[in-house]
């Protein structure tokens, strides 16, 4: 098996970190960044010589590059980037200032351009793969999550344009179901009040049936879709659990 390299955001928890423990278990080499520090350099100290990582906020424009520079000084080449960071905002667009606006898409879209754009050439020379997570909410209604919708539908977009923009990379938006993440935890504790009564009640529903997945399940997809370049996938959004992924499950 040939050993490769991958820059994952939001690494520290979620189905960052599964990503990354599959990576891992599978002997490739990562580069990691999330806010919190100390996972990060628990991860590394528990596998030497497979992980590199750095700290900080994603939007920060100077994170990007820094983290392209880390993998190839770190490792020499790289092969996959996965975009997992995601923030969700519960507010009703009505009441919505422009500075909350900004930051969902600041964290959401922006930050994955200015990734994407400083991991091209690298991207290039590998002919690697591009994994961003997406959500079923980009196709979605759902009152209270306008920005974070609207977010995830312009990713849906951008990424199918870099897929005919850059025909040597494997470019995949991925829908990663309904997770037991902080995500849902934040929906459950805070939607009540501006989300519909019934949405809301559906999210509950479903955590008390025990019918959130793991991140193990999802994540592992991702984390092979990242090293396993699938041209013929490129530009689409798909279901972590559809058809065309079966082979990756």
């Amino acid at each position: 098996m040939t050993t490769k390299v991958v820059i994952v955001t939001g690494a520290s928890k979620g189905i960052g970190a599964a990503i990354v423990d599959w990576l891992l278990g599978q002997s490739h080499k990562v580069v990691v960044t999330a806010r919190s520090e100390a996972p990060l350099q628990a991860l590394k100290t528990s596998h030497p010589g497979q992980v590199e990582f750095l700290a900080g906020d994603i939007t920060d424009p100077s994170i990007a590059g820094s983290l392209v520079e880390l993998a190839i000084k770190s490792f020499g080449q790289l092969d996959g980037l996965v975009i997992n960071h995601s923030l969700l905002q519960i507010n009703k667009l009505g009441g919505v200032s422009p500075e909350e606006v900004k930051r969902v898409y600041d964290v959401n879209v922006f930050s994955g351009i200015f990734l994407i754009n400083a991991a091209l050439d690298k991207l290039r020379n590998t002919k690697g793969s591009l994994v961003w997570v997406s959500s079923g909410a980009a196709n979605m209604s759902i009152a209270a999550w306008g920005t974070y919708a609207s977010s995830k539908a312009a990713v849906n977009a951008i990424l199918a344009h870099y897929a005919v923009e850059e025909p040597d990379i494997s470019s995949i938006a991925i829908n990663p179901g309904i997770v037991d993440t902080d995500m849902q935890a934040t929906i459950r504790d805070q939607g009540k009040s501006t989300m519909s009564q019934a949405e809301h009640e559906n999210f509950v529903a479903v955590f008390e049936a025990g019918g959130l997945l793991k991140p193990e399940q999802p994540g592992s997809v991702i984390a092979k879709l990242a090293v396993e370049p699938t041209k013929e996938l490129s530009g689409k959004f798909l279901s972590w659990d559809s058809q065309e992924l079966l082979s990756f499950r």
